[in-house]
């Protein structure tokens, strides 16, 4: 891959990425209302600690059947 290739994919990526997070601090001063309190920030923590384990639970179960074979076709399918 030449430079000029990675230049032209990494720049509009990154220019993504920050329009994403100007975007984001706007929205958050613009909406600001009432603080959030404790156990808001607890129940966030908790609610991206579950997404987290049932995605990295699900994608351990594709690895895994993948690398069992419970994803080859059967003798019936082929």
């Amino acid at each position: 891959m030449t430079i000029m290739r990675k230049f032209l994919i990494i720049v509009p990526l990154l220019s993504l990425l920050a329009l994403s997070i100007w975007f984001a601090v706007a929205a958050w001063v613009r909406l600001g209302g009432e603080p959030i309190p404790f156990y808001g920030y607890v129940a966030m923590a908790g609610g991206v600690l579950v997404s987290l384990l049932v995605g990295g639970g699900l994608m351990a179960l594709v690895f895994y059947s993948s690398r069992h074979g419970y994803d080859d076709l059967s003798g019936g399918d082929k």
